[in-house]
Formats: structure tokens, sequence, C-alpha cells
């Protein structure tokens, strides 16, 4: 496994290198890693908010003014508000997850530890996520944070995505290849 994260670059790195140098400075670090990761779980469930953010057609005022509504019922701190506010003021929204992803590996970092990403068809039990994070930490020698995501579609496994590197023992993708191979046999 890959031992370091790599430099987040683009649009995305750069929003959430900003975000990150102001969140440090005002030793504000993990509460705004705290507030990306309310955004990015309503991000992941709901349907209405991805259109929300992704949909070029509405104004940047009014996303703003949506987002900001969402964001301060979930309790997310001022700083957090203001750069989704930067983001739907300069058009960047669509970029978001970027960009929390992006904030996560930084902080991450800045603990020493190294993030991964791991999406299973059913939600991990607290030992299996402890068991995963020891082997991941024997693997690159640090720290691992898991971001879990349920995937129903995968049926089985898990994808573990740590850097560059990813692991893909779903159910799914075994029965892909096995399809494939049996049609390339025939």
């Amino acid at each position: 496994m890959a031992t370091d994260e790599p430099i987040a670059s683009g649009v995305a790195g750069r929003y959430a290198s900003a975000l990150f140098d102001l969140a440090r400075e005002e030793n504000k670090i993990s509460e705004v890693e705290e507030d990306l990761g309310k955004f990015q779980r309503m991000y992941d469930e709901s349907a209405d908010l991805v259109r929300l953010i992704r949909s070029p057609v509405i104004p940047a005022e009014e996303q703003s003014r949506a987002l900001t509504a969402i964001l301060e019922r979930a309790g997310t701190s001022a700083l957090a508000q203001n750069f989704f506010k930067l983001l739907a003021r300069n058009r960047r929204l669509f970029a978001a997850p970027d960009m929390v992803r992006a904030y996560r590996a930084f902080a991450a970092r800045s603990r020493g530890e190294v993030a991964a990403e791991v999406t299973s068809a059913h939600p991990l039990s607290d030992a299996l996520a402890q068991e995963l994070r020891d082997v991941l930490k024997a693997s690159v020698g640090k720290d691992v944070r898991l971001s879990t995501k349920v995937e129903p579609s995968l049926l089985g496994g898990l994808i573990v995505k740590l850097g560059s590197r990813m692991v893909d023992t779903s159910l799914r993708t075994k029965l892909t290849s096995l399809k494939l191979s049996l049609k390339g046999g025939v």
C-alpha cells in the first residue's frame, strides 16, 4: 500500500488547501472537518442536495441561500458556511465532494494519519472497522482514519482506497470478472 496521500491538485485541492490553512490559523481543523463530514453525509443521502449543487441552471444566489439554510440546520460553523457560500458565488459547488476529500487528506496528514475510504455492501461493525484499521496500519506504518460508505450494489466484500491504491474485493466485481472469463472461454 502507498504510504503518502497524493497531493491534492486542481480546483478542489486549491480550495481545500485554503480552507485548511484558514482552519489551522483559527485552530478549528477538527471542527471544520466535522462540518465537512456533515455536508458529505447529507450529500450522499439526498438526491435533491446533489441536484442543487450540480445544477448549472440554479443561480448562485439561490444555491447559496438554500445551502446556508441546510448547513445552519445541520449546526455547522460559520467558517464552513462561509466556505460553501464562496463556492456557490464562484460556481464551484460541483467540486465540493472532492474538496471535502482533499481537506480530510490535509487534516489526516497534519495528525500523522492516512485516510482510507472504505465502501461496503453493509455497514461495518465496530470490531470489523477496528480490524481493518489495524491491518492497514500494519501495512502503511501510520494510523489510519476510515471514512465509510455503504453501497448495497456491491453485494458483499469491500472496496478500500488508501492514497493512490485501491483494493476491490467486492462480490459484484468478482461476479463481473467471472462473467467475462466465462464469455471469453466460449
